[in-house]
C-alpha cells in the first residue's frame, strides 16, 4: 500500500513541475505534448488547426506518458496511463479547459481558445494507473523522425572571414 501512495505522489509532483510530457499511444512513436495537471490527471488539448496532435490517443485507450526533468531534461518517471476524451461544454471539460487555456503560449484567438478547443479540438484526461515502469538500462535514443524541413543550402566558405572582421571592428 505505501508504495502505491508513492508512485502516486511521484506521478502527480513530476507531472506537476514538467510542461512537457512525453506520450506514447497506441499508434507510432512516442509525442512531446504541453499539458496541465488537474484534478489527479494529465489535461491536453489537441487534433485542431493550430494545435498539437494527438495521435493513437482515443477514448479508453492506454497510454504510456513519460516525464521529463525541467532543468534538466532527463527522465523522471514513465507510467501508464487511461485515456479519457472530456466531451465538449461538460463540467469536467469546462474545468479542465479554464486550466489549460492558462497554459496556453501565444493562442491566435486569445480570449475566445475556448469556443474554438470545443468546436474542432480535444480535450483528454491521461488518467493514471498507479503502475509505473522501471527505469531503463541503456538509451532509448531514437533517431529523428523524417521532416521536409532543411536549410536552403551550406553557409558559404568565406562567412567565417566576414564575421570575424566584423568582431575586430
Amino acid at each position: 500500500m505505501t508504495s502505491e501512495l508513492l508512485d502516486r505522489a511521484l506521478i502527480e509532483e513530476a507531472t506537476k513541475k514538467s510542461g512537457l510530457v512525453w506520450v506514447e499511444g497506441s499508434t507510432g512513436p512516442a509525442r512531446a505534448l504541453w499539458h496541465v495537471w488537474h484534478e489527479g490527471a494529465a489535461c491536453v488539448v489537441g487534433d485542431g488547426p493550430g494545435e498539437q496532435p494527438l495521435p493513437g490517443l482515443a477514448d479508453g485507450a492506454r497510454a504510456q506518458v513519460t516525464v521529463r526533468s525541467k532543468d534538466k531534461g532527463g527522465r523522471l518517471v514513465s507510467w501508464a496511463a487511461t485515456v479519457v476524451e472530456l466531451p465538449a461544454g461538460s463540467e469536467a471539460w469546462t474545468a479542465a479547459v479554464a486550466e489549460l487555456k492558462g497554459k496556453r503560449l501565444n493562442a491566435p484567438d486569445g480570449e475566445a481558445v475556448p469556443e474554438r478547443w470545443a468546436r474542432e479540438c480535444r480535450v483528454l484526461r491521461l488518467e493514471p494507473t498507479g503502475a509505473t515502469a522501471p527505469l531503463p538500462e541503456g538509451s532509448l535514443a531514437a533517431p529523428p523522425r523524417p521532416t521536409p524541413a532543411t536549410t536552403r543550402r551550406p553557409a558559404p566558405a568565406g562567412l567565417p572571414k566576414l564575421l570575424a572582421r566584423r568582431r575586430r571592428r
